[in-house]
This record gives C-alpha cells, sequence and structure tokens, in this order.
C-alpha cells in the first residue's frame, strides 16, 4: 500500500508543476495522448506549409507529395528523439522492450494490417520483466487497494488545489464531502480487513471516485465504455507494481466484448447496481 501512496504524491506534484493539465484529470495516469494510437485528427488548413496543421497519429509523421498534399505516414523508429534514460522504455504486449512510446509506435504503425500488428498494444511502462501470475486470493484484494487508493487521490488533489486547476468545481463539491467527513479512513498502510470494513461502513464515500475515475479513462470517444487503448493511461503505470493489473482489467470485461462498460466497471469495484448513476461522471 505504501508504494501506492508515494507514486500518489509523486505524480500529484508533478500535476501542481504542470499548469496546463486539463482540470478535472488525474494525475496518477499518464498523460493520455501516449496511447491514443487510434485517433487521426486532421485541421484542412491551407499554408505554405502543407504540414503545419495536418496532425497525425502516434507512429505516424507528415510528408508532402509532389503536388504538396500531406499525408501520414509511418515514422522511421531512428528518427525518434534520443532516449535519455531507461525510465522511458516501454513493454510491448509482445514482451519486447522499446527504447520509447516514440519508438513502440513507429514499430506499431509497419505492422498495420497485420495480425501481429492487431494483436501489439503498448502493455506497461518499463522495460519489460517477470510479471508474477496473479492469484486468484490476491485478485480479491486487488479492488480494496483500488478503491481506497482513488478515493485517497481525489482528497489529495482536493488539498492542494490552491489556484483551482485540478478539480471542477462540481468535482469538488463532491469531494469536499468526503474531505469533511471525520469517518474517513486517513490514507496509509492498511491491512486488508480494515479496507474492507471500511468500505462496507463508509460505502457511500467510494461511489463517486469510482465514477472519477471512469470518466478520466472514457474521453476517445465519450461514449460509456472503456477500450484498451483507454484503459493504457493507468493501466501502463500500475502494472509493473501491481501484478494483478491487468487480471484485474480483463476481469472487468464481463461479457467479453472488449469493451468495459460503467455497469461492468462499478461491478469490478463492489458497488451496487442501483448506484450506478451516468450522472456521477464529471
Amino acid at each position: 500500500m505504501r508504494v501506492w501512496i508515494v507514486f500518489l504524491l509523486c505524480l500529484a506534484g508533478h500535476a501542481m508543476a504542470a499548469p496546463e493539465t486539463e482540470v478535472g484529470a488525474n494525475p496518477v495516469q499518464v498523460e493520455i495522448g501516449e496511447f491514443d494510437e487510434a485517433i487521426d485528427i486532421v485541421e484542412d488548413v491551407v499554408t505554405e506549409n502543407a504540414c503545419l496543421n495536418y496532425h497525425c497519429k502516434k507512429g505516424k509523421v507528415c510528408e508532402v507529395d509532389e503536388s504538396n498534399t500531406p499525408m501520414c505516414v509511418c515514422q522511421d523508429p531512428s528518427t525518434c528523439p534520443p532516449v535519455e534514460g531507461d525510465f522511458e522504455h516501454v513493454c510491448g504486449t509482445d514482451n519486447k522492450t522499446y527504447e520509447s512510446s516514440c519508438h513502440f509506435f513507429a514499430t506499431k504503425c509497419t505492422l498495420e494490417g497485420t495480425k501481429k500488428g492487431h494483436k501489439l498494444h503498448l502493455d506497461y511502462i518499463g522495460s519489460c520483466k517477470l510479471i508474477e501470475p496473479c492469484l486468484d486470493s490476491e485478485l480479491t484484494e486487488f479492488p480494496l487497494r483500488m478503491r481506497d487508493w482513488l478515493k485517497n487521490v481525489l482528497v489529495t488533489l482536493y488539498e492542494r488545489d490552491e489556484d483551482n486547476n485540478l478539480l471542477t468545481e462540481k468535482q469538488k463539491l463532491r469531494v469536499k464531502k468526503i474531505y469533511e467527513n471525520e469517518k474517513r479512513l486517513q490514507a496509509g498502510d492498511h491491512s486488508l480487513d480494515l479496507l474492507a470494513h471500511d468500505f462496507e461502513k463508509n460505502y457511500n464515500m467510494y461511489i463517486f471516485p469510482v465514477h472519477w475515475q471512469f470518466g478520466q479513462l472514457d474521453q476517445h470517444p465519450v461514449d460509456g465504455y472503456l477500450t484498451h487503448t483507454e484503459l493504457a493511461p493507468l493501466r501502463a503505470p500500475l502494472i509493473p507494481m501491481e501484478h494483478c493489473t491487468t487480471r484485474f482489467f480483463e476481469q472487468c470485461d464481463a461479457d467479453a466484448d472488449k469493451y468495459i462498460a460503467l455497469e461492468e466497471w462499478a461491478a469490478c469495484f463492489g458497488l451496487k447496481d442501483q448506484d450506478v448513476d451516468k450522472d456521477l461522471i464529471i
């Protein structure tokens, strides 16, 4: 549990130092742009440099043809920015370590249209390593820590939101009720029994944090479902620390359709059906 809190405080501190972070965004998940592998945004603006306002998805760069028409082509991995250290390494679902996310997506682009390319995704941040199998007993423990962690993320953001750029006004109103509740379990290295008891005793404190995190991830598009790509900003940093992460999110997809609906997400975290409310995603 302690590593969760340290990770939280470090990344929350980073959010404070970066005013460009969208208000209400979760600082404990990495920038979603790093995983936007399925979105092309094209602005039809006529400029002297045809590529100036022509945007390509990750792994592609803009080039012009003989008629100065811009187009997106696969980036040569050798043109990626120099890597400053091992901390930039990422691990693909092919269990191969890539020097950076740039190198990964450039490689994935060259495999477009192939079975291998379709199955290749960015798995987690850091060099590939042995991830121990998640036992059934461990899987039941994961949501206990995850729920408490999400609650503490919001409380920390509320405490540090002096410039009103970390949470929206509606979010702050919700978190204020949690923050001021005298029964709130303070952040700490708690036993699983205590976490389970607190969830049962103070159930209502956990409803909004679970909905909030879903809203943070449901971005491309905002449709009430989470895809593998949308989950990546949260999954990728967690897997090296929590070896049950992958199995947990796979279990959340109860109907195995490769999409996690809000109802499935809430059920994964132990929320009751009657407490699932799309209006809480603010």
